[in-house]
């Protein structure tokens, strides 16, 4: 099967004077049409690349959780594989992609911790059930079968039962998250014939996203 994407494609002129709005401005309108004709079906979808020890690569989807000048950033176990190949190299690969849109976008860079207190408060923010999987889960380790992962969900359940409030489950020691420092930022738009627009922010000084003259601008090709 072969699809034409007959995307609006993104010029330079249309572009946003920084990484941060102009990411911004895609995520919103990717969720924007998710409400309106439910074809991006979670717009903050993210796939995070990582390298194993042995030099393979890895590559998962988790949910960004954080986005501003600092960075993306998502929650994760510290202690799972993820974790593990982030905290031996150091850095990360990361893209959002909305094919109903024929866009996406890429980020790479150094990976850093995301800070306690914003870990804290994120987890406040989740669902009961969600907080106590995050206890339950050892993730990326070995389970028997399903019924073991449920009796360990059964067990914190019981432990810190809901009670409406957002402090009834404590944050887990090993719970935490990862932000993307980016070096380069490439927004990527399909256009028809497979001439694709790609414009790329790449890091030539100091300051975040949000600050223009720490990028410049190029085009590559498709």
């Amino acid at each position: 099967m072969r699809s034409e994407y007959s995307g609006e494609g993104l010029s330079e002129s249309e572009l946003a004077a920084t990484p941060l709005q102009q990411v911004r401005r895609w995520v919103d309108e990717a969720t924007a049409r998710q409400a309106e004709r439910g074809d991006v079906v979670e717009p903050t979808a993210l796939s995070v690349a990582t390298v194993d020890a042995d030099g393979r690569p890895n590559v998962r989807t988790v949910l960004m959780r954080f986005l501003d000048e600092r960075g993306p950033g998502f929650v994760t176990d510290l202690g799972s594989a993820k974790s593990q190949e982030i905290g031996s190299t150091g850095t990360v690969a990361a893209s959002l992609t909305w094919p109903a849109m024929f866009r996406a976008v890429r980020f790479r860079g150094r990976a850093v911790p995301v800070g306690r207190d914003e870990i804290t408060a994120y987890f406040a923010s989740r669902p009961w059930g969600s907080r106590i999987s995050a206890w339950a889960s050892d993730q990326s380790q070995p389970i028997a079968d399903r019924a073991a992962l449920v009796a360990a969900y059964e067990r914190y359940a019981a432990r810190y039962p809901d009670t409406g409030s957002a402090d009834d489950v404590p944050v887990p020691d090993g719970w935490g998250g990862w932000r993307i420092e980016c070096d380069e930022v490439e927004l990527w738009a399909g256009r028809r014939d497979r001439l694709h627009d790609r414009l790329v922010f790449t890091r030539v000084g100091a300051g975040g996203l949000d600050t223009a003259a720490a990028w410049s601008v190029h085009r590559r090709q498709p």
